[in-house]
């Protein structure tokens, strides 16, 4: 690394994707590593793909496209001796997704002839620690927030913690050189070596901000990945990938992407501040950034969870009549008021009205923006229906879903002479089963004592004798 006086000078890096098994272009990596980085970092995880996830502990991604691009940069790695750090393994960041994920650097590693000594860090939380500090009032709600209680806690499926740059640069600092961590900040995966190597925070910060999804920075969307530099005093930023540019406009709205507030980002150490962010071009694919800040806070670490909501079977169709689409929601309030008789009647012993949900999904009126769709005057010549249906068991939602395919069918209106069948099923047999579905259970952060208490790390050398190591 380039020092003087003391200092290093810049530190470099590739964001090769915006998520593991997104598909890496092994084109650019290479162009890229080329460049001399000093590390490959990569997200592996997020929310936006709901709660399953995390409460069935199965990953979004399929494992032979995570395999495929965890290989491409674990070989990357150790062709440049520098480490590869992923965090929020196999999507949700649980146990069984980080376990997940190293079974298959377990291949990688014994099909490339690989070492790699390796530091696991754990996410998942007990649950008996957090309801210890639910009593000391160190759960706080973010917002909006449901309610939380021990029961809450003990419904959930599992609950991790988001964890930032110092469990990560404890890994570091141990010698490890590659890191697969749990659920994990995105812009921590990225900061973490640059704060340790005492570049500005602000920069750091946004530096990973801006890198974590990948091409998504760039003016449109494409195959390559995104190398980074920070200096003492600026940020640049630069694709490498057939076609692709970053420009001061995409680097500045990326800075905002996912981001309730314009200007400030919350991480668990602190926030930082864009206010007096500039965006520069500095040649026709590249930016550069200075003026970032960042204001250290007391610690706090998000807590995640999911519970199960119950078994679901959905009906897809479609329909094309202009009557109904003009008074769709009073037609689809009589359907539903005809599945609730119908269920009185045939599951009543078992089933109350308090215990089900039925919700249509229209697409084509307001499915996408509800009651914030500006254009509420035109309507659609044809709207696609999802019933869903959702009971404490599958065979319940089954019948449920059962029961409402005949008044989709049929159900009348004062338009109509005599009997017209409005709803077409798209497949057959209509009724599909979901199988069990998630809700998630909390949006609260926990105040540690440290910021490490809540994650377990274990050193693990893959490759060799695969033998642990502290």
């Amino acid at each position: 690394m380039e020092m003087a006086n003391g200092q290093l000078l810049q530190i470099r890096f590739i964001s090769p994707v915006g998520s593991v098994g997104g598909g890496i272009s092994g084109a650019a990596l290479d162009e890229a590593l080329a460049q001399a980085p000093h590390f490959i970092a990569c997200d592996a995880g997020t929310t936006d793909a709901g709660p399953f996830s995390l409460g069935m502990g199965i990953p979004a991604f399929p494992r032979e496209a995570v395999k495929r691009d965890l290989s491409l940069m674990l070989r990357a790695g150790r062709k440049a001796n520098i480490p590869v750090i992923i965090g929020s393994a196999g999507t949700a960041g649980g146990d069984v997704h980080v376990d997940w994920a190293l079974e298959i650097a377990r291949e990688i590693v014994a099909e490339h002839h690989l070492t790699l000594r390796t530091a696991v860090i754990y996410a998942e939380q007990d649950k008996a620690y957090l309801k210890r500090l639910l009593h000391q009032n160190r759960i706080l709600p973010l917002d909006p927030a449901p309610p939380i209680s021990d029961s809450i806690i003990d419904s959930s499926s599992r609950i991790v913690g988001m964890m930032g740059v110092e469990p990560l640069q404890q890994a570091i600092l141990d010698g490890a050189n590659f890191v697969l961590a749990g659920r994990c900040s995105d812009s921590a995966l990225f900061a973490a070596i640059p704060l340790m190597q005492g570049f500005p925070p602000g920069l750091a910060w946004h530096a990973g901000k801006v890198s974590e999804c990948g091409t998504l920075v760039c003016e449109t969307l494409g195959k390559g990945v995104i190398f980074t530099t920070i200096n003492q005093d600026q940020i640049t930023i630069r694709p490498y990938g057939a076609g692709l540019r970053c420009t001061p406009q995409s680097v500045a709205a990326h800075s905002l992407y996912e981001n309730a507030n314009p200007y400030l980002h919350r991480e668990g150490s602190g926030t930082f501040d864009l206010t007096k962010s500039t965006f520069v071009a500095i040649d026709d694919a590249t930016v550069r950034i200075r003026g970032s800040e960042f204001r250290p806070e007391p610690h706090t670490v998000k807590l995640e969870g999911a519970a199960l909501a119950g078994y679901q079977s959905i009906i897809v169709g479609g329909i094309r009549d202009p009557y109904i689409i003009g008074q769709l929601d009073s037609w689809l309030a009589s359907v539903q008021s005809y599945v609730d008789v119908s269920v009185s009647h045939v599951l009543g012993g078992e089933l109350d009205k308090s215990s089900y949900s039925l919700i249509f999904h229209t697409y084509g009126i307001n499915a996408v923006m509800g009651s914030l769709e500006p254009d509420q005057k035109h309507l659609p010549h044809e709207v696609g229906i999802i019933l869903e249906a959702t009971a404490p068991t599958q065979e319940m939602a089954h019948t449920l879903a059962q029961l409402s395919r005949q008044p989709l069918l049929h159900c009348p209106i004062k338009e109509w002479k005599g009997s017209i069948t409005a709803f077409a099923c798209l497949h057959n047999p209509a009724v599909i089963d979901r199988g069990p579905v998630y809700r998630f259970t909390l949006n609260h952060v926990a105040v540690p004592s440290t910021p490490v208490e809540m994650f377990r790390t274990h050193f693990i050398d893959l490759g060799g004798s695969e033998k642990s190591w502290s």
